[in-house]
This record gives structure tokens, sequence and C-alpha cells, in this order.
């Protein structure tokens, strides 16, 4: 079988490695054509775009976009035409992949959402498109199959996938803090500011006014490889005392005390790795407004929205400033605070379900397909 995926951030490089190594263990002869980035790439998929090439996040930021964009899915749309796949799988990434499972169906072609758009925030009418244009949906938080139910529509509930790849992820060995240049006798602070440059920006030099304020912790920026260095070194000048360590963000988890986290799925691997955190977000002024305006959601991190409460403190947009970052550390660093937390987290494992989504969702991948050939021969 040939599958072409697409994914537009680092998060849906990781869900579709995952789901690659698991359909290749039932379909050892399949083929991949991606849009994604080095981790689907090193389970043998053919990258046709990287995803920091596409990651434009809010309202004004798209429309400022708006020229790329469009063609990115025009390109998109000659590829699939060309590569002829028998299956598309979109993951997550809803404004382009959406466009794309429409044309799929105008020609006819096979359709699976892994990772549901987050129609329940905002954009609710996105239901009807994904009714019309998607043959299976297969979804990670719980809530999420109820939802469409309610809304007419039969889904498969898998689990959430960085169960997995948390627990699957051996700890690394005992010298990994030589090995990065890093102190053994202080406690880590760990920085996850986004992998988009947007993000980056907005959220990265707030962190290191924070970091001023508690100086007797190491301070490590988890930095996504998803950037050019050049770029990387023009946002440090002035801060010789962060040490950085690339592409070994789970390694920087496994060691961390507390951490700092962009809004996104990393506040949800944060928490699996038992780490206390604080989530930040500060965006275009524009597309905040026009968000606050659209998303129905009270929470924007996955751990608060999964529980349907605060677990996690939230500083958003004009509240993200580096004296409230470090008060809201000092809570979670030790004490009553940082214990609730971490018992906030237990549950919330227990609320994901059980393990092996990538394996569920490969599974019911082909057996669908394989249902789907044997109805037409």
């Amino acid at each position: 079988m040939k599958y072409y995926i697409i994914a537009g951030e680092a998060s849906g490089d990781l869900h579709g490695s995952n789901l690659i190594r698991e359909i290749k263990c039932s379909d050892p002869q399949a083929v991949f054509r991606a849009w994604g980035g080095e981790l689907m790439q090193m389970e043998g998929a053919d990258i046709v775009k990287h995803y920091r090439d596409l990651a434009f996040m809010g309202f004004w930021e798209v429309l400022t976009n708006l020229k790329t964009i469009l063609s990115n899915i025009d390109f998109c749309k000659r590829d699939i035409l060309d590569w002829r796949p028998d299956a598309l799988i979109f993951i997550d990434y809803p404004g382009f992949n959406l466009r794309i499972a429409s044309f799929a169906r105008q020609h006819k072609l096979k359709t699976v959402y892994y990772i549901s758009p987050q129609i329940w925030a905002w954009k609710e009418s996105r239901v009807k498109r994904i009714k019309r244009d998607i043959d299976l949906m297969l979804v990670i938080l719980p809530f999420e199959k109820d939802f469409y139910a309610e809304r007419g529509m039969q889904v498969h509930f898998v689990g959430h996938p960085l169960l997995d790849a948390v627990t699957q992820y051996q700890l690394p060995e005992e010298g990994w803090r030589k090995r990065h240049n890093l102190p053994v006798d202080t406690k880590i602070i760990a920085l996850l500011p986004g992998s988009r440059k947007q993000e980056i920006e907005s959220m990265l030099p707030v962190m290191l006014e924070a970091k001023k304020n508690l100086t007797d912790f190491t301070w490590v920026w988890a930095m996504a490889p998803s950037q050019k260095a050049e770029y990387y070194q023009e946002l440090l000048t002035g801060h010789s005392d962060l040490h950085i360590v690339v592409g070994d963000t789970y390694g920087v988890l496994s060691h961390a005390h507390a951490a700092l986290v962009t809004s996104g799925t990393a506040t949800l691997e944060t928490a699996l790795f038992g780490v206390p955190e604080v989530v930040c977000y500060k965006g275009n002024p524009v597309s905040y407004q026009i968000a606050r305006r659209l998303v129905k959601v009270k929470y924007i991190s996955l751990v608060n929205l999964i529980m349907d409460r605060e677990v996690v403190k939230e500083l958003i947009q004009h509240e993200m400033t580096a004296e409230k970052i470090s008060a809201e550390l000092r809570i979670i660093l030790q004490g009553k605070g940082r214990e609730n937390m971490l018992a906030g987290y237990e549950a919330l494992k227990q609320k994901l379900g059980n393990k092996g989504a990538s394996k569920s969702a490969s599974n019911l991948i082909i057996k669908y397909l394989h249902n789907s050939s044997k109805l037409l021969n």
C-alpha cells in the first residue's frame, strides 16, 4: 500500500513516525510519502516538504502568508495526483488538511484523519466537512468520541500516542548531564518555547527575563532542531549562562525539576514526564483578540482541557510577564503547590486511557483499507 501523510508541526511528525513504524509491522511492503520532518524521514518516509516551512499560527500570520499557503495547497494537490496513494492520512493541521480532504474526496481517494482537529474548541461547523470528506476518523482525547457521537458521526478513540512515546522512551545514561556540559549539582528548569519562529520570538525573551529571578537553578533550553543555528544565535545575546540541548527534549524533561512550556502538545508531554510546569502563551495581538472571541474553551493547555480544571497555571498574553512566571515557578518548585500538581498528573494519566494508540490506529487503518479493497473486488 502507498500512504500519503500530511503533518504540519513537530508533534505531528512524532505521531506520524510512530504510526509509520506500526503500519510497517503489519504491511512490510508499505511505502510512505509525507509532509513532516526528520522523525518520519527516519522511519522511511519520503519527505515532500518540512513542517518548518508550513507552520503559520494565528489569524494575522495566516493572512500575511496566504500566498505561500495557497501555493503549498496547489503543490500538494498536484503531488497527490502524480503519486496516487492508496490512502491519505491527515494528522491535525486542519486549515490545510481539510482543504486537501475535500480535494481527495472529489478524486475518490480514501481519507483517514488521525488526531482530530480541535473543533470542540472553535469552528465546530467543520464537523460537516469532516463527515463529508473523511472516511475514517481516529481521535486521541477521551471526550472527543462523545463530541462526535452527539453530532451524528462514529469515530474511534485509540488513546493518546504520547503515552506510548513517553513510556517507551529509554532514560539517558548516567553521564547525560556531563555529555551536555550541564552542572551535576543544581536542579534544572527546562524551557520549551515551541518550534515555530513566531512562538520562539514571542515566548523565549520573557522566559529568559524570568531566569534572572531564579539564579540557583540550571536553565536549559530544549531546542527543537527545526530552525537554522544562525537564527538561534541571534536570540541568545546576553544569555551565556543559558544551557542548550538540541533535539533531545525528552532527555531534558527526564532530568528537569520544573518547566516553562508554550501551550501545545509539549504541555502534555511535560505532564506525562511528571515535571511541574507553567504554561506560557503570547501571540500577535490581533490574532489573540480574534481568538478570544471565537474560541469556546476555558483553557489553552491540553492538561487542563482533558481534566476540565486548572491543574497547571496558564499565563496568557498580558499575564505572561517575567515577574508572574517567576512567582508561579516558586509555587511549584517545592511544597504543597508541587504536590497538588503531581497528584493532578496522576489523575490525568488515568483519564487518557490505555497505551498502544499508534498500534490501534495502524490496525484500524489497515482493516479499513483491507475491507474497502474487498468491497471493490
